[in-house]
């Protein structure tokens, strides 16, 4: 079976920091496009960060940039979101997503076919 298990979620004070790891089984994160995703009730689903696993390339949405970093972990079948500064505007059930290309473009929900089930990031004081 396919699964992509994110973890790492929680409350955290603004200003503070979490890590969300993305986990796969059933399938291999090489040569694949893997991005996180956010989305709050009421509101489209949002690209954060994503990166190709063939070339560690990262993209990032501006809300985000110079405070969330996408990467591969030790495990190969693991990515990571380092969230630092965060705002209450970060506050949302984060996805992560796995594709075969860029398809659509990175923040199209339509490019990719394999999808979390999510972990909820709160900020709030």
């Amino acid at each position: 079976e396919v699964q992509l298990v994110e973890s790492g979620g929680g409350s955290v004070q603004p200003g503070g920091s979490l890590r969300l790891s993305c986990t796969a089984s059933g399938i291999s994160f090489d040569d694949r496009v893997i991005a996180w995703f956010r989305q709050v009730p009421g509101k489209e689903r949002e690209g954060v960060a994503c990166l190709s696993t063939n070339d560690l390339s990262t993209e990032y949405a501006d809300s985000v940039k110079g405070r969330f970093t996408i990467s591969r972990g030790g495990p190969r079948n693991t990515v990571y979101l380092q969230m630092n500064n965060l705002e209450p505007e970060d506050t949302a059930t984060y996805y992560c997503a796995a594709a075969g290309s860029y398809g659509l473009g990175w923040t199209s929900a339509g490019t990719y076919d394999t999808w979390g089930q999510g972990t909820q990031v709160t900020v709030s004081s």
